[in-house]
């Protein structure tokens, strides 16, 4: 199944961060495959003040086990990296790995929501998203990715391409 997984980082070496995290989830897609978006650097987005810039990034990959699973699997690895969740939700991070869509399933759980619950409210997540499935229809909204991405307020945070290749 097609799995879209967004990524990000504003703390340390934050492009080595994305990359190692990038070789872990290909390391789950059976022979690799997949799509990367550019690495954009964006403002943070409901962060305490102070809070450093992002790198964020998606990924498609092919993932062949259940939703729950790919969650653990992405939740371990966030705290085998430096993720620290006792600072809170929008609190500055190594490592972040949320599921965005997971092929045509929709989840409706405590602990895990697919797609992602402000999927179409992130300029952060569509940009990179737009690169890698611009025409893909993100379930409960009716509109493609390219679409929420023009529809979004030209408010909702910057966004600078950084480098193609990572």
């Amino acid at each position: 199944m097609k799995v879209g997984i967004g990524l990000g980082s504003n703390l340390g070496d934050r492009l080595v961060h994305l990359q190692q995290a990038k070789r872990y989830l290909l390391s789950l897609s059976p022979e690799q495959w997949h799509r990367a978006s550019p690495l954009y650097e964006t403002e943070p987005a409901d962060c305490p003040p102070g809070t450093p810039k992002f790198l964020n990034a998606a990924l498609e990959i092919e993932f062949t086990g259940a939703p729950r699973t790919l969650l653990k699997k992405l939740l371990a690895y966030e705290n085998a990296h430096g993720r620290d969740r006792t600072m809170g939700p929008n609190a500055p991070r190594t490592i972040d790995l949320d599921i965005l869509y997971f092929g045509e399933r929709e989840v409706m759980e405590t602990e895990l929501v697919i797609p992602h619950p402000r999927l179409a409210e992130r300029r952060f997540v569509l940009v990179p998203l737009s690169t890698i499935c611009p025409d893909m229809i993100v379930k409960g909204t009716a509109r493609t990715v390219r679409m929420l991405l023009r529809e979004l307020p030209s408010k909702e945070g910057d966004v600078r391409f950084v480098q193609q290749e990572w």
